[in-house]
């Protein structure tokens, strides 16, 4: 990796660019490269590419916008019509069924157009890949008694595999001194509702419940459900962060037990209140510690630094492992973030060197961290800048995998089958590397 891998020497996407990482990082699988790079730079979807043959699910907004410009500034329908997200095949590198969250990116690089009345994705003049919209939920027809859509209260990711139930769908954290830099849930319901849309901001116990009586009567592909949303510093609706957030899993096993494997997305709680969503049949835990270095995690996460603490949020992301189980505990970390200016550092090597240090902290004592790629969103406290280069992310990948496989981790649950060609996590790519032999 070369040292002068620096913030300002970012080249943008091409088919050399590819060509040279698929050279170079033979350990990684192709699908895995091309992932990330889609990730980190987004997509440019033709009006021409939404008049498809067959109905897809568009993008609910599950909790953040996830694009790279204002909803208002989406032209051409990208705004309604840009699928949740793709699964290209084929292409110039010949690759297995790939599932990518979408990005909306009117600058990216990466076009997706109809080629033979197909949705075809390209980078310059060459095809990456055919693609595929996700389906409809058969049960995405019905409306509760409240007359809400199920994509508002319980939608579906990961190509069906996922129940997302953003609860509460602001967070306590609020404006850029206590807000996490990267972050846009915030800004992203304020879009939602200056938009007109239905987007409820508290979801209703029993909304959520009519909804999955619907997934659990007509829906075999949905394996999990994540419960998640803003942190609540004082309280919500007369409740505690810990009681706001348990009614919720209480309620889905007491009326569905064991449908689903349940997890939960929330602040490093202390054990005995781990212990209450454990006992409430949630399954994994994932208390997000968004960036290793210390430094670097009070500047971008500010509110979590001054309510909980770096040492803290750390110590009860592994005190948890004793209450869920070491190999359920699965905290994400935001990839890219600590490249971010204006404190991030300098170079891929000093980045892949600190966020190792954390895979190798956790991976040791059996806790496998995951990672998002982060989007450069608009509104928030980072705003639009450029990502990291595709390098960054080979090298992160490179150096999960290795780390993953030297401690002689499982699969993490709750994610689907690994692999390339198989994989549904659709926000990186750590779920297709695992198990890759590498090529010649």
């Amino acid at each position: 990796m070369a040292e002068t891998s620096t913030l300002h020497q970012r080249p943008a996407s091409s088919l050399s660019l590819l060509e040279e990482m698929e050279r170079t990082y033979k350990d990684l699988p192709m699908e895995a490269i091309v992932k990330q790079d889609i990730l980190r730079q987004g997509i440019h979807f033709f009006p021409e590419a939404f008049q498809v043959k067959d109905p897809y699910k568009s993008k609910d907004y599950f909790i953040f916008s996830f694009d790279h410009i204002p909803l208002a500034d989406l032209k051409d329908g990208a705004d309604t019509k840009a699928p949740e997200e793709i699964k290209i095949s084929g292409g110039h590198f010949g690759l297995l069924k790939t599932v990518i969250s979408t990005r909306n990116n009117p600058n990216s690089p990466y076009k997706m157009k109809l080629k033979e009345g197909k949705p075809t994705l390209f980078l310059e003049e060459t095809e990456i890949g055919t693609a595929e919209y996700p389906p409809i939920p058969s049960w995405y027809r019905h409306k509760t008694k409240s007359g809400k859509l199920p994509g508002e209260i319980a939608p579906v990711i990961e190509w069906g595999y996922l129940l997302y139930l953003t609860v509460f769908r602001n967070c306590q954290y609020f404006g850029k001194d206590e807000e996490c830099a990267y972050c846009d849930i915030n800004h992203n319901y304020r879009q939602q509702k200056g938009a007109g849309r239905p987007y409820t901001g508290v979801k209703d116990v029993e909304d959520i419940l009519e909804v999955l009586s619907w997934v659990d009567a007509e829906d075999e592909i949905a394996k999990v459900y994540t419960i998640t949303g803003g942190s609540v510093l004082t309280n919500l609706k007369k409740k505690s962060e810990v009681d706001f957030y348990l009614q919720y899993p209480e309620a889905i096993e007491a009326k569905f037990p064991k449908r689903w494997m349940g997890k939960l997305v929330a602040q490093a709680f202390e054990k005995e209140d781990c212990q209450k969503f454990k006992d409430a049949g949630i399954q994994i835990y994932h208390p997000n510690y968004e960036v290793w270095d210390k430094a670097l995690f009070e500047k971008i996460c500010p509110g979590k630094a001054s309510w909980i603490g770096y040492e803290n949020w750390i110590r009860r992301v592994v005190d948890s492992a004793e209450v869920f189980g070491p190999e359920n505990v699965i905290p994400n970390f935001v990839g890219g973030v600590e490249l971010s200016e204006p404190w991030g550092f300098k170079t891929v090597k000093e980045a892949i060197t600190s966020t190792k240090q954390g895979l190798d902290f956790f991976m040791s004592k059996g806790i496998v961290p995951r990672f998002t790629a982060w989007c450069p969103e608009p509104y928030t406290t980072l705003g639009q800048q450029a990502g990291p280069p595709l390098v960054y992310f080979c090298e992160l990948l490179r150096a999960w995998k290795e780390t993953f496989e030297s401690y002689g981790l499982p699969t993490p649950p709750g994610y689907g089958e690994p692999g390339p060609g198989k994989a549904v996590f659709s926000v990186s790519a750590f779920m297709d590397v695992i198990g890759y032999t590498g090529r010649n």
